[in-house]
């Protein structure tokens, strides 16, 4: 059986010490809800991932960047759209 592969892009917001994405359950966010089930919850109309502070500093993810998500081989990915030098 084939996978459906499924991406979704958007921004990086702060909510309080918190960075997050808010991906609206409207149209392609609903058919996320499977391969980012154990990492968001659904509040409201949206779908909430909290970043982790490491796996930020990893990315070098930080607030208003644009970031896609995916689930290519099964898994779920987050990828930044506009990669930061290191320095």
């Amino acid at each position: 059986m084939q996978e459906q592969l499924m991406s979704w892009e958007g921004l990086v917001v702060k909510v309080g010490e918190e960075l997050m994405l808010l991906i609206p359950l409207e149209g392609t966010g609903s058919e996320l809800i499977e391969c980012l089930r154990g990492i968001s919850n659904v509040q409201g109309e949206y779908m909430k991932i909290v970043i982790p502070e490491w796996l930020a500093d990893m990315l070098r993810i930080e607030e208003g960047d644009l970031v896609s998500v995916g689930n290519a081989d099964g898994q779920f990915h987050i990828q930044t759209r506009s990669p930061r030098l290191v320095h």
